[in-house]
């Protein structure tokens, strides 16, 4: 049986997820992450995208997280996440259109827009469509 690590992912709503893993691996602000059991204390930001977990009986789950703090302890990984979903609760279709109206807010360049804002909704619906990519290519395994 493998080592385990007791895993908590929380959003400012609700608790997503708590159990046991073998592994954790998240897009942390200076790279991707991958946490097993006996890995060293660690605090990093995370980047909007999917954190993937390989639960204790070897099953796979993905959620999407819009940003946020990963902490591991000897035992224990947190995830706080700014907000979370699971994988099965993210609407592709209202991705796709907050993508494109995110870019052609980029793209225009007449009138009053906030660059900053615009560059943020992009970032997290294209975060949000490289968690449905990331299952689909699990489902097809």
């Amino acid at each position: 049986m493998a080592m385990t690590v007791h895993c908590d992912i929380v959003s400012a709503e609700e608790a997503i997820y708590s159990g046991l893993v073998e592994l954790v691996v998240a897009a942390g602000t200076e790279g991707d992450l991958g946490i097993t059991y006996g890995h060293a204390p660690l605090l990093s930001g995370l980047k909007p995208g999917p954190v993937r977990i390989k639960k204790q009986d070897g099953e796979e789950e993905i959620y999407y997280v819009s940003g946020g703090y990963l902490e591991v302890q000897p035992h224990h990984v947190t995830i706080l996440a700014d907000a979370a979903l699971r994988a099965d609760d993210l609407d592709e279709a209202a991705a796709l259109e907050a993508q494109k109206a995110a870019e052609q807010q980029l793209h225009n360049q007449s009138g009053e827009i906030d660059f900053s804002r615009a560059a943020v909704e992009l970032a997290e619906a294209s975060a949000k469509l490289r968690t449905l990519q990331q299952i689909r290519k699990n489902l097809n395994k």
